[in-house]
């Protein structure tokens, strides 16, 4: 279960308010009413349950040696015998939810079985399966895995664009190993981001208990229709307080289409950088508008340049659906297909234009690093891509790809890296770095930034 750090307040008061402030959401608070007496969700739940799964899984990892143990002489004196591999073994838990009965699809989050060796699914019939994994997508923390069994029930999806906050919904899952367990609540926000949980995020915020171990749950409706799968909590040592997050049925839906025919997501991009719409740079653009992704850097060649896109364009709107802001601009672009046609609703100067753009292939304009130097063959560069975390933050040349045990790999480079510069010159292209890497043929000095660090690496 991911758990991102809180720090509550000084008195009971004041961490009230605060619960009150995060419970509330954009939309204003939400006030459900309690279901009128006699009521039950018991016959949903005899369609819903059958559905809902727990994994278990095991992971075997190497224990290092002290090399003293495989010494002959300290093996006799202490008799141990050398050669022998140690093996330590970890087990953990979590839920699914059958999306497919025919294929045997269930639904989880990726760091439910993140390295496991061994998947284990257990229905609620208590019949077993080892389970087998289809593809994840670490980005977004969903998994897909797949079983042979027959009479599996599966969850209809239902549209997670028409969920609205105050919606009652239940949460499913197995917390603590205990089993499947039910808990009961109302949709508290939607469109929660800027978490820092996953690399996308468009969260359904919800007052049902959440705990470890329902992570890969479903969060369903009061039609038995998957609306969200849960993945994370927010309270002190991991522990329920009523702020809970799924991911979006739409969102997972999408996801599972990607990783079913790919095995993973493969996602295209535009090839800019953009920044919420701001009420002081609404005004300075003298526009009226109040939400919207403002346009800060296109990136030469791109899909973006290709479509007309200028720095200073708000984009307002994609296939007719509002843009919020910056992060709902990325998550829509990150969720669609390479070649996709999209329209895009942009304002420029004040005046509403429509655009047309075709998602592209980071990997179409890539090169191989060998070009630059022989030292560098296993590694591809390109343009930096849009979820990057450094994007329109540094200026320079993405590691796309690194094969392990390559020259490159030898020589330190890693996937996300970012050159920033060649030989001491500023890089932001690929044509910079084949320029700068010609003004020393006998080596090359390369300034790397990886995450929050920056390093020099020299290559001869």
């Amino acid at each position: 279960m991911t758990v991102p750090a809180i720090i509550p307040g000084t008195g009971t008061l004041r961490w009230l308010l605060v619960l009150l402030v995060i419970v509330a959401g954009t939309t204003g608070m939400a006030v459900a009413k309690p279901p009128p007496p006699g009521a039950t969700i018991a016959p949903m739940l005899d369609k819903v349950l059958p559905a809902v799964v727990n994994i278990s899984t095991r992971t075997r990892t190497k224990v290092m040696r002290h090399p003293l143990l495989d010494d002959p002489f300290f093996g006799r004196f202490f008799d141990f015998h050398g050669g022998q591999q140690r093996e330590r073994q970890k087990q953990s838990l979590g839920s699914g939810v059958i999306v497919n009965a025919a294929r045997g699809y269930i639904l989880t989050n990726h760091h439910v079985i993140e390295g496991a060796d061994e998947i284990t699914i257990t229905l609620r019939d208590q019949r077993q399966f080892t389970a087998e994994l289809v593809g994840s997508d670490p980005e977004v923390d969903l998994a897909l895995v797949r079983i042979r069994a027959k009479d599996l029930v599966a969850l209809p999806i239902a549209d997670s664009d028409e969920v609205r906050v105050g919606d009652f919904v239940v949460a499913i899952g197995s917390p603590f190993g205990l089993g499947q367990t039910v808990t009961y609540g109302i949709v508290s926000a939607l469109g929660r981001s800027g978490l820092g949980i996953e690399g996308y995020e468009d969260f359904i915020q919800t007052d049902a208990s959440i705990n470890p171990g329902n992570s890969g749950g479903p969060l369903v409706n009061m039609n038995g229709e998957l609306v969200g799968v849960n993945t994370a909590i927010v309270g002190p040592s991991g522990g329920n307080i009523g702020i809970g997050f799924a991911i979006p049925g739409n969102m997972a839906s999408t996801i599972m289409e990607h990783l079913s025919e790919h095995g993973e997501v493969r996602r295209g991009q535009l090839g800019l950088v953009v920044q919420d719409l701001t009420p002081g740079l609404a005004q300075a653009f003298d526009l009226h508008q109040r939400g919207g992704a403002v346009v800060a850097q296109v990136t030469p060649g791109s899909a973006a340049e290709k479509a007309g896109l200028r720095s200073g364009d708000v984009i307002v709107s994609i296939d007719g659906r509002a843009v919020t802001g910056s992060s709902d601009l990325r998550n829509a672009v990150g969720l669609l297909r390479v070649g996709t046609r999209i329209k895009l609703g942009v304002l420029r100067k004040g005046k509403l234009k429509t655009l047309h753009a075709v998602i592209a292939d980071p990997m179409a304009s890539s090169m191989s690093a060998e070009t630059v130097s022989k030292h560098l063959s296993g590694a591809k560069l390109g343009p930096v891509v849009d979820n990057h975390p450094l994007a329109g933050q540094v200026a320079g040349v993405q590691v796309l790809e690194v094969e392990r045990g390559s020259p490159a790999w030898s020589a330190g480079l890693r996937v996300d890296d970012l050159i920033v510069s060649v030989n001491q010159r500023p890089v932001a292209s690929i044509d910079d770095v084949m320029a700068a890497a010609r003004r020393n043929t006998d080596a090359i000095l390369l300034n790397i930034r990886r995450g929050n660090s920056a390093m020099f690496v020299v290559i001869r």
